[in-house]
């Protein structure tokens, strides 16, 4: 059998490469019915939203940045020189963004405050106390990033079911260029009625389009009973 040159073995599409143009984040309650499928079966485009879900707003230019953390157990033996059994111990995920938005969700994310409990006076005057114990409050999350092709739209989320914000970076109240904003990190749990912590999301009809290029393949349709 002849060789190959390089040529002939590389395979790069250019057409493959994606990038985040636009995208939101969505936020309900833990009560509220989890996105299970992005989009709808008939046109590809996305699928109606529970209401409970609402857009957080705009956000920085850095968007919406997911962390995995992973520790791992490692076995070492007596005559090897690396581990000889490794198993991951440690899976956690995190999304960092920062909401430049003041509103009813980015209040709440950021301060703690029970989203129903935050009213306004009659004058419009909102007043949120820091609890001496907070309550952690746990959400449902999609992050929800959006490229264009010549085909249509291509839909990259990612859902984090059970989630609470971990951390909150400094808040500047300030002049110049930045606006207030509300940074969170937020942290996934496992839904224990779903049984995932995280569930990855790609579709839309330029994902269509693209699939025998990107060599996945279409799930065959079930037998006629």
């Amino acid at each position: 059998m002849a060789g190959k040159s390089y040529d002939e073995l590389a395979q790069k599409q250019n057409e493959l490469i994606r990038k985040m143009t636009d995208g939101s984040v969505l936020l309900a309650p833990s009560s509220a019915v989890p996105i299970l499928n992005l989009t709808d079966p008939e046109d590809s485009l996305l699928a109606d939203i529970p209401d409970d879900y609402g857009d957080l707003g705009w956000l920085s230019t850095d968007g919406a940045q997911f962390s995995n953390e992973t520790e791992t157990s490692e076995v070492q033996s007596w005559g090897a020189v690396e581990p000889t059994r490794s198993d991951i111990i440690s899976d956690i995920t995190t999304l960092a963004l920062t909401a430049q938005e003041t509103n009813l969700r980015t209040l709440g994310l950021y301060t703690g405050a029970d989203l129903a409990a935050i009213t306004a006076a009659a004058n419009g005057e909102v007043i949120i106390d820091k609890p001496s114990r907070p309550t952690p409050r746990y959400y449902r999350v999609l992050a929800l990033g959006v490229d264009l092709t010549e085909d249509g739209e291509i839909y990259i989320g990612r859902m984090l079911p059970r989630a609470r914000v971990t951390a909150k970076d400094q808040q500047n109240m300030a002049g110049g260029d930045d606006p207030l904003s509300w940074p969170v990190t937020i942290t996934g749990y496992q839904d224990s009625s779903l049984g995932f912590s995280e569930r990855r999301f790609f579709g839309g009809p330029g994902w269509l389009a693209l699939l025998d290029k990107m060599n996945i393949p279409l799930a065959s349709a079930p037998a006629p009973s």
